[in-house]
């Protein structure tokens, strides 16, 4: 009869056999169970994923330099972050093979979600390869199920496992790595694979060398000469890493700083919770000691300064709900061994799992809604782009990393554009800027950055909060004395063409004329028209990113009369020659070119 006090592996066998399953050979029917359960599971975790792929918090400020590093390896094109990625080059190298492999950049709406689906992909493999591990340590059916339920369905899960983090890359080889040490009857070929797959993970992120202590107790436990094999080839190949190949091969992490574990643990309290209890349970569970083991290093490391929780969190997310399907399935045998009344043993249980349920249920309920999946697949930097490629296309650009990928992406040439790196000393020509947020720590990082941007006039903005994207003209003479008198003077011209009885205007026309946010040219261009034909304007449309900066609106819709309106705009000259003059369903469509010269308005002052 199967042991199952705290000291044995699940199957009650000696740890030395710890990959052997009990029992018969499964039947035809159970492996076909097994596999319908893995493939609902795929289902899950792909179609959760993809769903909340574009979310927009948690947001990770290196991943747009991870982003961008990939896309410059893949497309032999240079580039240096401003700091913080801390991208390891063969991470790098694995995130650009697969966006070639699958040209995710051409079939994606942002680079972001190009090397984002990467990360989905790992996922998906993750969670094949944690079933796998699960039933191999004797984990039952459903006890694997729920291990994997607990990755695949995690509010936490999700919103780290979207992230451009190399984490969750030397995770997949890790767990590649166990499930071949693992394997029953291993032979020598599935050591050197294991060698190679633990050497990846390492290589990929320093932080996966924390999981080869459960490898080497795994390996000890079922052969100690087998075990020296890996340990040799392993150091063999972290020797040459560390060592001639430091400068291509040796890994990096990534910067500290948000999101942090609370803001983690704030999407999942159940998972931290549970996970806590589980790490210091399993280390009387013989099955389980090795994992936990390196589980609490992992934990440990959370407590070093300078070490991104984020990316401690990326390989502690397999290791956690292992840990928890195996501490539940001992304290469930034990239950059903004990000498209880067979009716209370069954209600203990019932009222338990009821009560672990409600419990996730609400921290579930609450970390979906904090996710908020976005149905903007393209975002303010996409409308950024589309900005310039209407109104600077072709200008030499000064972005931040996140810019630079997406730019890049769009088709603007990677010569024309420079980042935050490249103003170490002094900032290349630029005409315009683009950046992300809040510039203030690239400003105080690169003295000459701040002073490129010190004379920058915001011209279009995008996007709220931390996803802001701010479109500034640099290099703008200095402000005119006259200048202030600007707003003063559109306000009383364009209450003067809106009191004028041969312009009939639209009442949210006529409210952005009285306010003085309508260009000088279209001001004085309509008061010419109107003395040669009435005018009928229905509204002076905005353009998208330039309200928010404060510029005043450039174009402007006519109704009745086109022929007219037509050819009187397509003859102007000179500072009057507008960028477009289109027709459109609703009228004639009349738009300016930025930046409108000062003093084509008389100033006004009050009396």
């Amino acid at each position: 009869m199967a042991q199952h006090s705290w000291g044995t592996t699940f199957s009650g066998r000696s740890p030395a056999t710890l990959s052997e399953q009990p029992g018969a050979r499964p039947s035809a029917a159970h492996r076909l169970l097994s596999l319908d359960i893995v493939l609902a599971l795929l289902a899950l975790a792909g179609g959760l994923r993809v769903l909340y792929l574009a979310a927009a918090a948690p947001a990770l400020p290196s991943e747009a330099a991870t982003v961008a590093h990939a896309y410059a390896l893949g497309h032999l094109t240079p580039f240096t972050d401003a700091g913080g990625a801390g991208l390891s080059r063969f991470g790098g190298l694995q995130l650009s093979a697969y966006t070639m492999v699958s040209d995710a950049f051409g079939r994606s709406a942002t680079a972001l979600a190009a090397v984002r689906e990467t990360m989905l992909v790992a996922a998906v493999v993750g969670t094949i390869l944690l079933w796998f591990l699960a039933r191999r340590l004797g984990l039952t059916r459903w006890a694997a199920t729920a291990a994997v339920l607990l990755v695949a369905v995690s509010p936490l899960a999700l919103g780290l496992q979207r992230l451009v983090v190399v984490e969750h890359l030397a995770a997949v080889w890790a767990l590649g790595a166990l499930v071949l040490i693992t394997t029953p009857e291993a032979k020598v070929r599935h050591d050197v694979l294991a060698a190679v797959c633990l050497l990846a993970a390492v290589l990929t992120s320093p932080l996966a060398l924390f999981l080869l202590p459960a490898a080497g107790w795994l390996l000890v436990r079922r052969s100690p000469t087998r075990a020296a094999l890996v340990a040799v080839l392993l150091n063999l190949g972290l020797g040459v890493a560390f060592g001639p190949a430091a400068a291509v091969l040796r890994p990096h992490l990534a910067a500290a700083g948000h999101p942090t574990v609370a803001d983690w643990v704030a999407l999942d309290p159940a998972w931290a919770v549970l996970s806590s209890f589980a790490l210091v349970a399993a280390l009387a569970v013989a099955a389980l000691r090795p994992f936990a083991v390196s589980g609490l290093l992992l934990v440990g490391m959370l407590l070093v300064p300078g070490v991104p929780d984020t990316a401690v969190l990326a390989l502690l997310l397999p290791v956690t709900p292992l840990l928890v399907a195996g501490v539940a399935q001992v304290l469930t045998r034990q239950r059903r061994a004990a000498h209880h009344a067979r009716s209370g043993g069954r209600t203990g249980l019932v009222v338990a799992g009821t009560v672990f349920v409600l419990v996730v249920g609400v921290g579930w309920a609450y970390g979906f809604t904090g996710l908020k999946p976005s149905p903007d697949r393209s975002g303010p930097l996409t409308d950024a782009q589309g900005w310039l490629r209407d109104n600077a296309s072709g200008a030499r650009l000064l972005v931040d990393d996140a810019a630079w990928a997406e730019f890049a992406n769009a088709g603007w040439p990677t010569g024309m554009m420079a980042a935050p790196a490249a103003c170490a000393a002094v900032c290349p020509t630029a005409e315009w800027a683009v950046f992300t947020g809040d510039a203030t720590g690239l400003r105080q990082r690169y003295p000459a950055l701040d002073g490129a941007l010190t004379d920058a006039g915001t011209v279009a903005l995008f996007g709220s909060g931390d996803q802001r994207v701010t479109v500034s003209r640099l290099d703008l003479p200095p402000a005119d004395p006259g200048a202030s008198t600007e707003d003063s003077a559109r306000a009383h011209a364009g209450a003067a063409l809106a009191a004028s009885t041969r312009i009939a205007l639209s009442q949210d026309a006529a409210a952005v004329l009285r306010a003085g946010r309508v260009d000088p040219r279209l001001i004085a261009t309509i008061a010419a028209l109107a003395a040669l034909q009435p005018v009928r304007i229905t509204a002076f449309p905005e353009v998208p990113g330039e309200e928010s900066a404060g510029q005043p609106r450039r174009r402007v819709q006519f109704t009745g009369g086109e022929d007219g309106v037509a050819a009187f705009y397509t003859g102007q000259r000179d500072l009057f020659r507008p960028a477009s003059v289109a027709r459109t369903r609703d009228g004639v469509l009349v738009t300016y070119p930025l930046f409108a010269p000062s003093g084509l308005l008389v100033p006004f002052s009050s009396p």
